[in-house]
């Protein structure tokens, strides 16, 4: 059996050498040509994964060592019987704790703690701020736990899961732009289908905002209309940004680079704890489909995520601003500054 996989997936290398013909290979070398005799392939968001990559290959099992799928195409995968494996939840910690560093940090700066109780200033509750949460998933579900802990007021927004449990319990993306101060987007990326989420924040819900948000994009560049969030800030709807995801990445806005607050190279999840889970979740599913002996990383983590951290323990943890610096700095390098990430630790 031959393998291809992404050369930069951390915490894999020589786990399945004994048992495959394995590759490892850069994002742009997993090419038809390398793919023409691979069985399978282990891959990260870089590497579209449709007929153009995949027609005439032999490949029968693709894991992607992610949370999202839109970089492979399911409906052309289901009809060439290509498995697909991804890794949900894996990372939703690390997110969390992206936003609520993001959070602290624009109270911070913009003067909007209420007091100097926490040893960053922060309130040690946010019990003055509204938060709207748009995607209610695996990641989104732990951000709004840990809003609501902290004392916020939190609206679900999530169409999809209102239509299947319900309206009980959830906000509309109206609602989020009359009451949120903060709006933050974990919704995977779709372009057709009930409430597609591509620009799902574009010109016209900029204009409806009435708060003049913190608003924040981890999820994926196209849900955030770029050139649309730049006018908003600079038309004072929006009050800051924080962007991890980018629309056209790596080559990003240098516009919106300049006006955000944060602006970080798509390391949200860039946790160490979530790339493990990432990678074990991958080799679950490759060995479990090839009926191969289990191997997982040499470090082993579960899923232990507070239920509501305290604002200093993690703003202690995580500072994006140091990762916007490096980034404004040198934004030509976004790659090379995701793929040579230090993978920070989660919050304990």
């Amino acid at each position: 059996m031959k393998l291809i996989i992404e050369k930069n997936i951390p915490f894999i290398q020589g786990l399945l050498d004994g048992m495959a013909d394995v590759e490892y290979l850069a994002p742009e070398d997993i090419t038809p040509e390398t793919m023409r005799d691979a069985d399978a392939l282990i891959t990260r968001t870089r590497t579209r994964c449709d007929a153009a990559l995949l027609e005439g290959s032999r490949c029968r099992f693709i894991a992607t060592a992610t949370i999202g799928t839109d970089h492979i195409d399911l409906d052309y995968c289901r009809a060439r019987g290509i498995t697909v494996a991804n890794a949900p939840g894996c990372n939703a910690p690390a997110v969390a704790q992206y936003v609520f560093a993001s959070i602290l940090a624009y109270r911070k700066a913009f003067g909007l703690a209420r007091d100097v109780s926490d040893v960053d200033g922060c309130d040690s509750r946010l019990s003055n701020m509204s938060l709207a949460v748009v995607g209610v998933g695996n990641v989104g579900s732990i951000v709004a736990r840990w809003g609501e802990g902290l004392g916020m007021r939190v609206l679900r927004v999530d169409p999809l899961r209102a239509m299947a449990e319900g309206p009980a319990g959830f906000s509309t993306l109206a609602d989020a732009a009359r009451e949120a101060d903060v709006i933050t987007f974990h919704t995977p990326l779709t372009r057709d289908g009930y409430c597609p989420t591509y620009h799902m924040a574009d010109a016209v819900f900029f204009n409806t905002l009435e708060r003049k948000p913190l608003v924040i994009n981890s999820a994926r560049g196209p849900v955030v209309d770029n050139a649309a969030l730049v006018e908003a800030i600079d038309g004072g709807k929006v009050r800051a940004a924080a962007i991890d995801c980018w629309e056209g990445e790596p080559g990003i806005s240098p516009a919106l680079l300049e006006r955000a607050f944060i602006a970080t190279p798509h390391i949200a999840g860039y946790s160490r704890e979530g790339k493990i889970r990432a990678t074990s979740m991958a080799l679950d599913a490759i060995c479990g489909f090839f009926a191969l002996p289990h191997v997982s990383p040499l470090e082993t983590v579960g899923f232990p995520v507070p239920d509501h951290p305290a604002p200093h323990e993690i703003s202690a943890s995580y500072n994006p601003l140091a990762d916007t610096a490096a980034l404004r700095l040198n934004p030509s390098a976004f790659e090379a500054l995701r793929n040579g990430y230090n993978y920070r630790p989660e919050v304990r």
